[in-house]
């Protein structure tokens, strides 16, 4: 059993759902602490003007631990906002109607209350237009012990995993001997490599939301991405 655990990102990179297409398990750790100013709540476009944040609006405690499964959206009027700007910068791209057909109905729906759960509902959606059949599930209904290192792996072990792939940003913290004397393989994802596809607007830029090589290149996604 191989697993990968990662807080939710808004609508995420490629290299997100590469590594949720690598594994036979992938738990949403969304009872870590909300992080200003990160991948939570929002992700970068590429428009004629350059790169730009589309972010989605909290309610944040700044004196008190937050987790994201807790964090709230505020309000919905940036829903309408994210998808003009999305489709203002995407009708010229060859498959905009195919994303559109993923991600159009989130933004003119019922917003949830939570940015976890929005950020869930969206990677499920674009899990199931890349035929990504992982096991996805949420921190929160697994039982939860102390300790950075500790933690993950007890979440290793309550799901009988034998292989625990990480992005390589873990490296400065994640004990690998505690994992190894617990007969768990640490596997770092490697995002190196991607191929370039024809994207509109200037030049190449790998680290945008997936919705970018979606609309540029529709059913052939699969093509410029390493598992999936």
């Amino acid at each position: 059993m191989r697993v990968a655990i990662s807080q939710s990102n808004y609508i995420p990179w490629k290299g997100y759902f590469d590594i949720i297409a690598s594994v036979d398990r992938f738990i949403l750790y969304d009872d870590m602490q909300f992080t200003r100013r990160d991948w939570r709540n929002r992700n970068k476009i590429k428009t004629p003007q350059g790169l730009v944040w589309l972010s989605v609006p909290v309610l944040t405690k700044s004196k008190y631990f937050q987790s994201i499964k807790d964090t709230q959206i505020d309000g919905s009027a940036w829903a309408a906002k994210h998808w003009r700007t999305i489709e203002t910068n995407y009708a010229r791209a060859p498959n905009f109607e195919m994303m559109a057909d993923i991600f159009r109905s989130t933004y003119e729906g019922e917003i949830p209350e939570f940015l976890s759960d929005l950020n869930s509902q969206l990677i499920r959606k674009i899990c199931n237009f890349l035929n990504i059949n992982t096991i996805i599930e949420s921190s929160a209904d697994y039982a939860l012990v102390e300790g950075k290192s500790e933690r993950l792996l007890d979440l290793c072990k309550q799901v009988d995993a034998d292989a625990y792939i990480s992005g390589p940003s873990a490296q400065g913290y994640l004990d690998t001997a505690l994992f190894s004397s617990a007969g768990v393989d640490v596997e770092w994802f490697d995002y190196s490599g991607y191929p370039v596809y024809n994207q509109l607007w200037g030049d190449f830029e790998h680290g945008v939301s997936i919705l970018d090589l979606i609309a540029n290149t529709g059913l052939k996604s699969p093509n410029y991405m390493k598992n999936v």
